[in-house]
C-alpha cells in the first residue's frame, strides 16, 4: 500500500477542526463533572463506554498516512512512530497487533449488515432493566418513573419482549431476564445482532474508537454523533419522566407510540448501515494491509 503524506498545514487544520466538532459535546459534560451535576442522557456515552473526552478530542488520520512535522504531537502516543524526516505515522506492527481485534469485530459487524432489521422491541429494554425495582434502585433514580412503578411493570409483562443485544439483556432486572423471548450471551453476538436495534447502532461508536490510532478520526465522529442521537430516542422512550430536561416521551406504551418509535429506529438504522459498511471496509483495508 502506498503511503499518503499530509503536510503540517492540512492536517492541523483538519485536527482543529475535529477537536470543535467534539467540543460541542465534550464541553458541556466536562462542565457538568467539574459541577457535581449529572445528565441521564447526555453522560451516557462518557460514562458507559471507555473513550475518555481527551482521547475523543484527539484526531488521527489512520494506518497509511503520514503527518508532516508530527514527531512533536503523535511520535509519542502508542501505536505511532517517527519518520527521519520529523514526520509521524501508524506502524506496521500496531496494526498487526490487532488482527484478532479486526478480525473479530468484522465478523460482528457483516453479521449485523446480513440480517433483515427488526423493529418490533419498542425500547423495552429500558424498562426490563427497572422492572420490580423500587424508586431508588433505578439506575437514574434521580428521575421519576412516568407511569410509577407498577405501571411500569405492568408494561413489561404487558409486552413481549424481544432483546437481541447482549449489553443490554445483560442489565434486565432478574425477574425481568425470563421474561425475554432469547438469551444472548457475550459470545454469541454475531448470532443474535441486528441493524434495527439502537443499541448495535450505538455500539458502532465503541467499535470505531477501539479501531484508534489505524483508522481515521473522522470516523469515530461520525459514530459518536449517531450514537448521540440514538441515546436521545433511547431515553425518550424509556420509563423515565424527562420533560424537565426537554425530552418529550415517546409513549410506547400505546400504539402511537409504538408507530412513532418504529419509525425512528428505522431512521436511525438508516443511518447506521452505511457507518457499518465503512467500518467493515476499514476492517478489510487493514487486514490486507
Amino acid at each position: 500500500m502506498g503511503e499518503r503524506v499530509l503536510d503540517e498545514t492540512t492536517w492541523r487544520a483538519r485536527a482543529a477542526a475535529h477537536e470543535a466538532r467534539v467540543e460541542a459535546y465534550v464541553g458541556p459534560h466536562l462542565a457538568r463533572r467539574d459541577a457535581g451535576v449529572k445528565h441521564p442522557v447526555h453522560d451516557f456515552l462518557f460514562g458507559y463506554y471507555s473513550q475518555r473526552p481527551g482521547q475523543l478530542r484527539r484526531w488521527h488520520p489512520g494506518h497509511g498516512t503520514t503527518l508532516a512535522g508530527g514527531a512533536a504531537s503523535h511520535g509519542g502516543l502508542k501505536g505511532y512512530e517517527v519518520t527521519d524526516d520529523g514526520g509521524a505515522r501508524v506502524t506496521d506492527d500496531h496494526v498487526a497487533g490487532q488482527r484478532v481485534l479486526l478480525t473479530t469485530l468484522r465478523r460482528l459487524l457483516a453479521a449485523t449488515a446480513s440480517r433483515p432489521a427488526s423493529y418490533g422491541c419498542f425500547g423495552l429494554h429500558e424498562w426490563a432493566m427497572v422492572y420490580r425495582l423500587a424508586d431508588d434502585e433505578t439506575r437514574h433514580a434521580d428521575w421519576p418513573l412516568r407511569l410509577g412503578g407498577a405501571g411500569t411493570d405492568t408494561v413489561v409483562e404487558q409486552h413481549r419482549i424481544t432483546c437481541t443485544h447482549f449489553d443490554a439483556f445483560r442489565f434486565f432486572t432478574p425477574p425481568a431476564r425470563g421474561l425475554n423471548t432469547l438469551s444472548p450471551t457475550a459470545d454469541d453476538r454475531p448470532a443474535f445482532e441486528q441493524p434495527g436495534c439502537l443499541h448495535a447502532g450505538m455500539d458502532l461508536y465503541k467499535h470505531a474508537f477501539r479501531l484508534s490510532p489505524i483508522i481515521c478520526s473522522d470516523l469515530v465522529a461520525d459514530c459518536f454523533e449517531l450514537a448521540w442521537d440514538v441515546r436521545q430516542l433511547d431515553m425518550r422512550a424509556a420509563p423515565y419522566d424527562l420533560a424537565d430536561l426537554g425530552f418529550e416521551p415517546v409513549r410506547i406504551e400505546t400504539a402511537a407510540g409504538k408507530r412513532e418509535y418504529a419509525a425512528a429506529q428505522a431512521e436511525l438504522a438508516e443511518l447506521a448501515a452505511p457507518l457499518r459498511a465503512r467500518l467493515v471496509a476499514e476492517c478489510d483495508r487493514l487486514l490486507a494491509s
